[in-house]
């Protein structure tokens, strides 16, 4: 990478000609490029969001800006060597940037599943059930979920300049909420390149992606309370941010992630002769080494009984020492070098605080000689082990975090010990557990949640599979209360639902099939005489049903339903238990009465219905019994576009059909959902 000017990208155009600040490479402390001097104008960045971001994003629906996310993952994956190059400048080793680079083209893919599998058509999620507010049935009440309206300010931190921007683009992207990122300084020239080939792909609608290479000036003067900011980053930087009188005033949505005192406990079941204590000491090397420790979910305080402290000790320094630290273009290094000189200077600062009350157990001291050439001028950090042997008497090694590759041993006595021991971090990301006896998960799990946001049991068996401590997860939640910054992050469905407003609505059934774009229980039917399974996707509308003929359960086929399924459970055959039982008769298998209903509403011909590939929500409301009457209404309750097509080039829609199934006398016996493949006319 050349020595270049880098450029923000506003209003879409990119503003940036006059060098202002040199970045340097963390291996050799060479320039790599400079901050641009000009001013931005943040006015137009919101105004350019609003105006221009907003309407784009909502001319498409869930479903096309999951297609558009997946398209810009291929896109990137496409182009990740270029990447891969640059992030070598900002420390990181080829496996450290597979991290930021493929793991954040890894989350696009994930949400951009989440918006196909679970998300609608259209701007609007129905987060039901719909229930009755009054005694006839004529007034209803739901809620909805809807795109907010603004923007979201997305201000990252220095250590994933790639994945940072993206796990927070990528759900805010699908919520349709256009996006300002605000990558850290020290190493936005990487996320600067990501952007730039994101905007040369072409696959985002313009408005729905700017960037600000360097300060933020009055942007979150500029905001109001239909925008949204999240922070990843220091707990001090977001402690200022949180109480930014606008933000305070506005009400606007704050979400921050910040760094902590994560842990990773071993739990005193686990012996040196176990393959779990081996387990232990791995991890805690790994997450001092990999991003050369500066993640915000790596292991800080590694809590140990007392007893097997000193053999953690020798097992650790001799897997430090085996590191090899240095030029990551260098085929044998295994850990790079931290982001800056200033980066350097604090983490030195900090061992040196902590070094005030606990030992060196492994540090500079033991032969740290990194590997390239024009090293001298890196931000390279030797591996350091520290001990507290009483931690229980110390708050420092709770309260100052080395953000590098440094953690600090802590003797315990007692699992409860234990316990408090991780609490002393005031709220973390992430704890480990090292066990070997469920029983001791049990115990742990409950009591360290309070505390913590994510927990990961680590033994022999999840070991094959783990993805480790330090790695979050699309489909799982990230953040942690207290100093964690008290927020969360992706966890699947549950990210796109904090850039959406939640509302509550209430009107007859009939208006809230309007709004919610799906069929509500007592609004209107539309029987208009052709079956609905005979319909192609674009022709079948909300509300169209069928009314079957009726059925009469007889004691034939509860015995033929038992021969066939194997279910002879004794309330479908023992009359005088199923006499004495709450029911006070012999009643149908459950499964019975819905593959009857199946038999009633099924036209068995070929047609547009494809498969039938689900089933939600289901539940055996009352019991049918010898003699009752059942029938079924399949009404059309909510279509899916996933804009697809099959092998034949015919497109294809999930149509989910609500089935009601009542006896002689009216009542509900039977409620659920069923999921088919409707084939679109061609």
């Amino acid at each position: 990478m050349t020595n270049t000017t880098l450029q923000s990208y506003i209003a879409g155009r990119w503003v940036g000609k006059e060098g202002a600040q040199a970045l340097r490479s963390a291996i050799n402390g060479k320039p790599v490029a400079n901050t641009h001097a000009e001013k931005l104008d943040f006015a137009e960045a919101v105004q350019h969001a609003r105006k221009v971001g907003v309407p784009n994003l909502m001319k498409l629906d869930f479903q096309q800006r999951a297609e558009r996310l997946k398209a810009l993952a291929k896109f990137l994956n496409e182009r990740k060597e270029e990447l891969y190059a640059i992030s070598a400048h900002t420390g990181a080793t080829r496996a450290d940037s597979w991290i930021d680079i493929e793991g954040g083209s890894g989350t696009l893919f994930a949400y951009a599943g989440v918006g196909a599998n679970e998300l609608p058509s259209g701007n609007v999620v129905h987060e039901g059930p719909a229930m009755s507010l009054g005694k006839k049935g004529s007034f209803a009440g739901t809620h909805i979920l809807v795109p907010r309206g603004g923007l979201a300010v997305h201000i990252n931190a220095f250590n994933f300049p790639v994945w940072g921007l993206l796990e927070k683009f990528a759900p805010s992207f699908l919520a349709g909420v256009p996006c300002i990122g605000k990558p850290a300084t020290a190493t936005s020239y990487l996320t600067e390149a990501a952007v730039r080939l994101m905007i040369e792909s072409g696959i985002l609608p313009e408005g729905s992606l700017q960037l600000v290479i360097g300060s933020t000036g009055d942007l979150l003067d500029r905001l109001d309370g239909a925008d949204v900011v999240t922070f990843t980053g220091s707990a001090d930087t977001a402690a200022k941010l949180r109480v930014h009188p606008n933000v305070i005033r506005q009400s606007i949505p704050f979400n921050a992630e910040a760094d902590s005192l994560n842990c990773a406990v071993l739990a005193p079941d686990v012996t040196p002769d176990d393959e779990e204590f081996d387990l232990f000491v791995k991890e805690v090397a790994r997450e001092m080494t990999v991003k050369a420790g500066q993640k915000c979910t790596a292991i800080r305080r590694a809590i140990v009984p007392k007893e097997y402290v000193d053999e953690v000790s020798k097992r650790l320094r001799a897997r430090l020492a085996k590191v090899v630290v240095g030029d990551p273009s260098l085929e044998e290094v295994r850990m790079g070098a931290l982001a800056s000189q200033d980066q350097k200077a604090d983490v030195g600062e900090r061992v040196a605080a902590l070094l005030k009350n606990a030992e060196l157990v492994f540090g500079e001291r033991d032969g740290f000689a990194p590997k390239g050439q024009g090293v001298a001028e890196g931000a390279f950090f030797s591996p350091t082990l520290l001990l507290a042997r009483n931690p229980m008497g110390d708050d420092s090694v709770h309260d100052i975090e080395a953000f590098g590759p440094v953690s600090t041993l802590m003797a315990y006595d007692g699992l409860d010990e234990a316990l408090a021991l991780a609490a002393r971090g005031k709220g973390s990301l992430v704890a480990t557990l090292v066990t070997k006896d469920a029983a001791t998960a049990a115990r742990f799990v409950p009591a360290a949640a309070a505390t913590h946001g994510r927990l990961l049991v680590l033994d022999r068996e999840a070991a094959a599979e783990s993805t480790g401590h330090g790695s979050p997860l699309p489909q799982l939640k990230h953040g942690g209360p207290g100093r964690a910054g008290g927020g969360e992050e992706l966890g699947g469905l549950r990210a796109v639902k904090h850039y959406l407003q939640r509302a509550a609505v209430q009107g007859s059934p009939a208006m809230l099939s309007a709004v919610t774009g799906e069929h509500v229980r007592g609004g209107k039917l539309n029987d208009d005489g052709t079956h609905p399974f005979r319909k192609h996707f674009e022709d079948l509308k909300i509300g169209d049903s069928l009314l079957t003929h009726r059925r009469t359960v007889g004691e034939a086929d509860i015995v033929n339903f038992g021969g066939i399924s194997g279910d002879y459970f004794y309330m479908h055959f023992d009359e005088v238990a199923a006499r004495e039982s709450p029911f006070g008769k012999r009643i149908a298998h459950g499964y019975f009465v819905l593959s009857a209903a199946a038999g009633l509403f099924v036209s068995p011909a070929p047609g547009p219905v494809l498969a039938n590939y689900g089933l939600d929500t289901l539940r055996f409301v009352k019991p049918v019994g010898i003699g009752d009457t059942i029938q079924a209404r399949l009404t059309a309750k909510r279509k899916i576009d996933r804009n697809r097509k099959d092998a034949k080039g015919v497109g294809q829609g999930v149509v989910a059909w609500d089935v009601e199934v009542t006896n002689q006398d009216g009542e509900l016996v039977a409620s659920y959902d069923i999921l088919t493949l409707v084939a679109k006319r061609g």
